[in-house]
């Protein structure tokens, strides 16, 4: 692509001013760059001019936020594992989404160094995807889950059931995209010790191993082949070696194990108690987290970013919660994006017509109470609307104010 063209391309992209995060890890970043580490190999790889990618119609927060003078300040960085901006990016360029749907962040961490090493650039995705600044300030968390208000009693006429889950990275393993098939293993053999200690203690359950099981059970846990794009970045390297899941004999939780993170623990409620599942999450994540410690493998978690895995959508707490809602009307209103937008959540299609999955969109910013709190909030006036307009009533006045 000729100069001119990538300067029409990034017309709408304003370059930052300052960087005053790389000014303050510049002499830990300089400490980690050795010479070009491509040429240690004897590939030929080009400029950064030449190698910068083509942009112009990537609808990803990569896309929208990377300019050449930002290729060119991480062109030549390497962590110590190995990973290199161009596998920073690399989802984005696989998948660079459409214009009309939900902006994906368009890239993923190879290792936890990649968030400090790249942070010129993982800095501004994260603060764009989850519209909250990063600080000096270090997040703070709460699994107090009885400071939830509510969350136990939402309208079962409209709220089909629930879903809370969290996601964490393991200390001292690169993340999915990069660990070797090794570090795979040891971290499968890692999630066996502290789930067993969760079962002598508390839990029974039981690991099933990805590979031994048939089609029917894996129908029976929701577990789908890797798509092609996770084939592609690399995620699904090896399918399906040392991948598992671990399942309690009550069905309350569920755990993968080297999936799309090296821990992804989930509870589903028939009943929509969000209550409760973000009480099952909360119990048994502290329990995980203190018998990691043990083994000398902590969660990984950064000082300005809170708890951190491969996917920058992820960072700060890791916390989805998602109600399954029945609505007729108010996908249809006129300002159903807008009242989306002000409570700081999402609703999607699903394969049901008049069924739609609500959920957060941010993971930063808010500690895990209040993002539920955010949630419950959310989906109990989504139905107060669906009831107003049921009965031919206006809604203006429910539309609550930006949060």
């Amino acid at each position: 692509m000729h100069n001119n063209e990538v300067k029409r391309c990034f017309a709408f992209v304003a370059a930052p001013v300052a960087f005053p995060k790389e000014m303050r890890y510049r002499p830990i970043l300089e400490s980690l760059i050795p010479p070009d580490p491509m040429s240690q190999f004897n590939l030929r790889r080009g400029s950064p001019e030449e190698e910068f990618p083509d942009l112009c119609r990537n609808s990803t927060w990569m896309g929208r936020i990377l300019t050449p003078a930002m290729y060119r300040r991480q062109f030549d960085r390497c962590t110590d594992s190995g990973v290199i901006f161009d596998d920073v990016i690399r989802p984005g360029l696989e998948e660079p989404g459409e214009w009309s749907g939900p902006v994906s962040v368009g890239c993923i961490a190879g290792d936890a160094q990649s968030y400090i090493l790249f942070c010129d650039f993982f800095d501004r995705v994260i603060e764009a995807y989850h519209e909250h600044k990063i600080t000096n300030q270090t997040p703070e968390s709460d699994f107090n889950h009885d400071n939830l208000k509510g969350g136990d009693d939402l309208d079962r006429s409209y709220a089909v059931r629930c879903e809370v889950s969290i996601v964490r990275g393991v200390e001292d393993f690169c993340f999915p995209t990069h660990c070797s098939r090794g570090e795979r293993r040891q971290l499968l053999s890692l999630a066996t010790r502290a789930l067993q200690r969760l079962e002598e203690e508390e839990l029974p359950g039981r690991l099933l191993l990805v590979e031994e099981l048939n089609q029917e059970k894996q129908k029976e846990l929701n577990l789908s082949p890797p798509s092609s794009s996770q084939l592609r970045i690399g995620v699904a390297r090896d399918w399906p070696d040392a991948r598992a899941v671990w399942v309690s004999k009550d069905g309350s939780l569920v755990v993968w194990v080297n999936m799309e993170d090296h821990l992804r623990l989930v509870t589903t409620r028939d009943d929509a108690n969000i209550a409760e599942a973000l009480k099952c999450i909360c119990i048994n994540l502290q329990k995980l987290e203190a018998y990691y410690k043990e083994l000398r493998h902590p969660f990984i978690w950064k000082q300005q970013l809170g708890w951190v895995t491969s996917s920058p959508a992820d960072v700060g707490t890791g916390l989805r919660v998602s109600v399954h809602l029945k609505l007729q009307h108010l996908p249809r209103h006129r300002r159903l994006q807008d009242v989306l937008k002000r409570l700081r959540i999402r609703m999607d299609k699903t394969e049901s017509s008049a069924l739609y999955l609500v959920s957060n969109v941010a993971t930063f910013g808010l500690n895990e109470v209040a993002l539920t709190q955010l949630v419950v909030d959310g989906v109990k006036l989504l139905i107060a609307m669906e009831k107003r307009l049921e009965v031919n009533r206006d809604v203006d006045e429910l539309v609550p104010a930006q949060k």
